[in-house]
């Protein structure tokens, strides 16, 4: 679907399948922050959207119905953000906590978004690309082995997981312990008690992670398959 916003004249896309049918939803321009509203409950003349000039719709993709999370908690704001600018999901467990991740997010040039619960995280997954996720133990009241967060990441196609890296945060973890981050099909695990050092870890992850990857790129081409 291609939006053009009424204010600035900006053009940009939104994936089809992203998109929830059968609602009213309210967008922010990337660009001047208009605020665009979406009428998606049918072709009914009468449920035009509220400044946008124009739109191309394609044929949708079936959701993912089996998790029943279809979108945010509060489905009529959606924001848009600057494709240049890298997102990081924060999924903590209080307040503190919450704070120090977005503090390390930035130290790495992150914008970190939190999310209140399992369903907000989901539908901020489905509408926006992560970079990076830091999942708490605990988080919306929920273990790391149970984890909804982790199940919607392990069913997501092997070349769209691997864009993502997971950080799962535990009092009961040793810091990069790379045999348990395998066993709960996380990118790397780190101590609770050590999140005043998050961004100096995540970046030694990162590092490893960019070099196994590079690796496995290169291997590929070899045999003919990048």
């Amino acid at each position: 679907m291609e939006i053009i916003c009424e204010s600035c004249e900006r053009r940009f896309n939104i994936a089809d399948e992203k998109v929830p049918k059968g609602k009213v939803i309210s967008i922010s321009c990337p660009k001047c922050k208009n605020k665009i509203t979406l009428d998606m409950r049918g072709p009914d003349p009468s449920h035009e959207p509220s400044g946008v000039q124009k739109q191309t719709p394609a044929a949708r993709k079936p959701s993912d119905e089996g998790y029943g999370y279809d979108d945010y908690t509060s489905d009529t704001d959606l924001v848009f953000y600057n494709p240049d600018i890298r997102l990081g999901l924060i999924l903590a467990s209080d307040p503190q906590q919450e704070g120090k991740i977005k503090g390390a997010m930035e130290e790495m040039a992150y914008q970190g978004i939190s999310a209140p619960n399992t369903r907000d995280a989901i539908g901020k997954m489905r509408f926006h690309n992560f970079e990076l996720i830091v999942l708490s133990e605990d988080f919306d009241g929920q273990k790391l082995a149970q984890s909804p967060i982790i199940s919607y990441l392990n069913r997501l196609s092997m070349s769209v997981r691997r864009r993502v890296f997971l950080a799962l945060i535990s009092e009961k973890f040793k810091t990069m312990d790379n045999m348990m981050a395998f066993a709960l099909s996380a990118n790397t695990v780190i101590n609770a008690k050590e999140l005043d050092q998050l961004s100096l870890m995540l970046g030694a992850a990162f590092a490893e992670h960019e070099k196994f990857y590079k690796i496995y790129h290169e291997t590929l081409k070899e045999v003919g398959k990048a």
